[in-house]
């Protein structure tokens, strides 16, 4: 059995997981809101996101979990982050079971994290989570996907821009679509994945 270690305070990491047996987690176009909303509401008290993409039966998020004096949300105490993600998983796993009628886990468990320590290396998975629709025939073009954060990043104008969590390991926005125009390999990305 995989052993994961904690989430630790000012790290980043690659979170990612799937439905049981590969089974779709979002059916329908509430779904994929429902999923965000609690998302927002577990995970934005514990850490920044960097990237996010949601697909039918899978997803990936890029975060970096904050340091406990620095959490910007004063009434959050911040113990271990991988309870805020499986608070939201049951969360959501109670909601689509009693929509869909079904009943047992929904998510594989326990949810996939990768530590990136590697700047090059984040940069690699924002443009792996971002093509991710693509590379599984979701989409022609990551900018036609509803369920990522790529529209959002590259919509950003003014000081909103600056406001962005990615600035500082991108020159410019421009810098942001031209990364992301271009085909990446990384091929240190593929073994941690699942089709």
């Amino acid at each position: 059995m995989q052993k994961f270690e904690k989430l630790l305070p000012g790290k980043f990491y690659h979170v990612y997981n799937r439905g049981i047996n590969g089974e779709d987690i979002f059916r329908e176009y509430v779904n994929y809101l429902y999923f965000l909303r609690l998302y927002h509401k577990y995970i934005d008290p514990i850490g920044d996101t960097y990237a996010y993409c949601l697909l039918k039966n899978h997803f990936h998020f890029l975060i970096r979990i904050f340091d406990p004096d620095r959490v910007p949300y004063p009434y959050v105490k911040v113990t271990d982050p991988s309870l805020a993600f499986s608070h939201m998983f049951n969360s959501y796993a109670q909601s689509f079971n009693k929509m869909f009628e079904r009943t047992g886990g929904l998510f594989q468990t326990p949810f996939k994290r990768k530590l990136i320590e590697d700047e090059e290396y984040f940069r690699q998975i924002i443009y792996y989570i971002h093509n991710n629709p693509v590379k599984h025939g979701f989409s022609d073009s990551m900018n036609d996907y509803p369920w990522s954060s790529f529209q959002t990043l590259i919509s950003l104008k003014g000081s909103r821009e600056n406001d962005s969590p990615l600035v500082g390991f991108f020159d410019s926005k421009m810098d942001f679509i031209r990364f992301h125009s271009q085909t990446q390999e990384a091929p240190e990305i593929v073994p941690l994945m699942f089709e």
